[in-house]
């Protein structure tokens, strides 16, 4: 029963950390959910803890623009919770080595949380990154969301 409250406390942080920290950047919410000893394990950044999280959101946020992020499945399991996203942005900056295109991307990306007394401690995180590029015309091929 504990195992089960606890896993339910995390799905709800791990959906918190989607929507309040990579949705909306929210600097609170960054020192309210993330731990001191952070480790992001997908990111091109040699930042931990907490900067490493502020880094990415800056990152993101100086390239894209009308980011929203739907949540389509969250799936948790002791510590370890894995949440299916839907995201979108356009891109009015540059981003990922790319000058401002005024291309709106939508891809579908899979992060995992581990979480430990209540703080989200590592992620990895797993995206449509060729979709991406395609949709923001820095590669050939389908765009399926024209």
């Amino acid at each position: 029963m504990i195992t089960e409250i606890r896993t339910e406390t995390n799905k709800v942080i791990a959906r918190r950390f989607i929507e309040e920290v990579f949705e909306k950047g929210d600097d609170d919410a960054i020192d309210e959910l993330v731990a001191d000893d952070f480790t992001p394990h997908n990111w091109s950044t040699d930042a931990t803890g907490r900067a490493a999280v502020r880094d990415a959101v800056k990152r993101a946020s100086a390239g894209l623009s009308n980011a929203r992020i739907t949540v389509d499945d969250v799936i948790g399991e002791d510590d370890k919770v894995v949440v299916r996203v839907t995201s979108q942005a356009t891109q009015t900056g540059d981003f990922m080595g790319l000058p401002p295109s005024g291309k709106t991307y939508r891809i579908e990306e899979i992060h995992i949380f581990r979480l430990k007394g209540g703080k989200v401690v590592e992620h990895w995180h797993q995206g449509d990154w060729l979709g991406m590029m395609r949709q923001l015309g820095a590669l050939p091929g389908p765009d399926r969301h024209s």
